[in-house]
C-alpha cells in the first residue's frame, strides 16, 4: 500500500514571485523528505503536468489584479481544504496594490494601461476574496514559518 500524501497545490498570481524563488530553494535541502509525504498536484515551477483537483492544502502567492485571477482563486479556493497566503502580495496587497493609492490624475494616467491589459479598478489580497486559513508574510516569504505551516499540516492531514 502507498503511503498517504500530503497534496499540494503551489499557484501564483500577480506579483513578483520571490517566494517561489524561496520555496524551489528550500527544495535543495528538503527534497529527499519531501518527496515521501508531499504530492505535488500543481506546482507550474516543479512540472509540466499540472492537475485541476481536490487538494489538502492550496498555497498561494501574490495579489488579485484581474477578474480572471479572481474567478482562478476562487477555483482553487473550491478545490482546497485549507489555502495559504504566500508572502506580502497575498496577505496585505503590498507592493502590488500601490495603484489603488494612486491619486485622481495618476488613475486617470494608467487607465488606458489597465483597460489593455484587463486589469481589474482595484487590486486584493487574497482575504478580500476568499477564506484564507493561514497566511506566511514577507516579500520573499519568510522561511521558518512557512516550514512551520508545511509541518502543520503534514500533522494535520496525519501524514506524520
Amino acid at each position: 500500500m502507498t503511503p498517504k500524501k500530503l497534496r499540494v497545490g503551489w499557484f501564483t498570481l500577480t506579483c513578483c514571485e520571490d517566494s517561489t524563488i524561496i520555496f524551489t530553494e528550500l527544495l535543495n535541502t528538503r527534497w529527499q523528505v519531501w518527496k515521501e509525504k508531499i504530492e505535488f498536484i500543481h506546482a507550474k515551477i516543479l512540472q509540466n503536468t499540472n492537475r485541476w483537483e481536490p487538494m489538502d492544502v492550496a498555497f498561494v502567492e501574490g495579489a488579485v489584479s484581474t477578474r480572471e485571477q479572481e474567478e482562478k482563486l476562487k477555483k482553487i479556493r473550491s478545490l482546497a481544504t485549507r489555502l495559504v497566503s504566500i508572502g506580502s502580495c497575498a496577505c496585505i496587497g503590498l507592493p502590488s496594490s500601490q495603484r489603488n493609492r494612486f491619486d485622481d490624475p495618476t488613475k486617470e494616467e494608467i487607465k488606458i494601461l489597465l483597460e489593455r491589459f484587463k486589469q481589474a479598478p482595484t487590486v486584493k489580497f487574497l482575504r478580500q476574496v476568499v477564506t484564507v486559513d493561514d497566511e506566511v508574510n514577507g516579500c520573499p516569504m519568510n522561511e521558518k514559518p512557512f516550514l512551520d505551516c508545511i509541518d502543520k499540516y503534514l500533522k494535520e492531514f496525519n501524514i506524520i
